[in-house]
């Protein structure tokens, strides 16, 4: 460590001054600087090298735990501590800010139902609990309005809408969005919280039409609606509080690449046991029809 502080300094104090005020002698840090890198360095150096990779395809959302658990499936034998320290010291780090502006207009005077979900967000199935909600994001332009509807079963986006205004016709494209990809069973639950989106009249009969059992949560209790927070939370955290939005549309082309083509296919998570959502889903239907053989 006294020889890597000399190293470091020696282009500004001369190194003898460095040897003596350090107690070590100009003779070791010469033959310090001409010895090879140990094995130890040389891992070091490919760790960081996937360390990188990982970080670029990950949009730099991953820290040390699920880095970890990246590299240990690539095959590199690697503990915490070891990834910590090496994204400490090349500063790696995960910005994290926000902006709030509410969405939720429960002041209306539609028809409430009732917590039929109870914060239960497990599903051994797909297409059995269905969450949705809107949050907002901030552009050059004015706000843009995001409306999601996830799978609880694999916490998949099945669907998604954007709209420069918050309205029924922005929850109900995001959930004709999800009926066409995913053809939903009846009595598949559908829940959301309590704003006016979900509860009008049009919004509710389109979800009688298909044969929803519709789950609201209480009023003002965001934990009722959780496992939809956690995504807007995620999807801000890693994609839209880390840049500066000029237009509506650059926001929504980023939406796409993010949710089909990162969230859906490749983040882990740690509801799913550390895996994607079309992992997770392949796995699960392999497993169903293993039992079933």
């Amino acid at each position: 460590m006294r020889f890597a502080f000399v190293e470091e300094h020696s282009k500004r104090v001369p190194v003898e001054r460095l040897c003596r005020m350090l107690r070590v002698t100009s003779r070791g840090f010469r033959s310090w600087r001409g010895r090879p890198i140990s094995q130890r360095q040389r891992y070091d150096m490919v760790l960081l090298a996937h360390i990188r990779e990982q970080q670029y395809l990950s949009l730099g959302s991953y820290g040390r735990p699920r880095m970890t658990q990246e590299l240990k499936e690539i095959g590199l034998a690697v503990g915490h501590r070891r990834v910590g320290r090496l994204m400490r010291s090349n500063g790696f780090s995960i910005v994290r800010t926000c902006k709030y502006k509410a969405t939720t207009d429960s002041n209306h005077h539609f028809n409430i139902a009732p917590n039929w979900l109870d914060r239960n967000f497990h599903s051994d199935q797909p297409n059995v609990k269905w969450a949705g909600d809107i949050t907002y994001i901030w552009t050059a332009e004015g706000w843009l309005y995001l409306a999601v509807m996830i799978d609880l079963h694999s916490r998949r986006g099945v669907g998604w809408a954007t709209s420069n205004r918050v309205n029924r016709d922005l929850a109900l494209q995001a959930l004709n969005n999800a009926v066409a990809f995913r053809n939903p069973p009846q009595d598949c639950l559908h829940h959301t919280d309590r704003g006016s989106q979900y509860c009008s009249n049009d919004y509710q009969k389109r979800l009688r039409d298909l044969g929803f059992k519709v789950s609201m949560s209480g009023r003002g209790n965001c934990y009722d609606n959780a496992a939809v927070e956690t995504f807007f939370k995620t999807l801000k955290a890693e994609l839209i509080w880390r840049h500066t939005w000029a237009t509506r549309q650059h926001v929504t082309k980023a939406l796409f690449q993010y949710i089909n083509c990162f969230y859906n296919t490749r983040r882990k998570h740690s509801a799913i046991g550390g895996t994607s959502p079309i992992k997770f889903e392949r796995l699960a239907a392999n497993f169903v029809r293993r039992l079933s053989a």
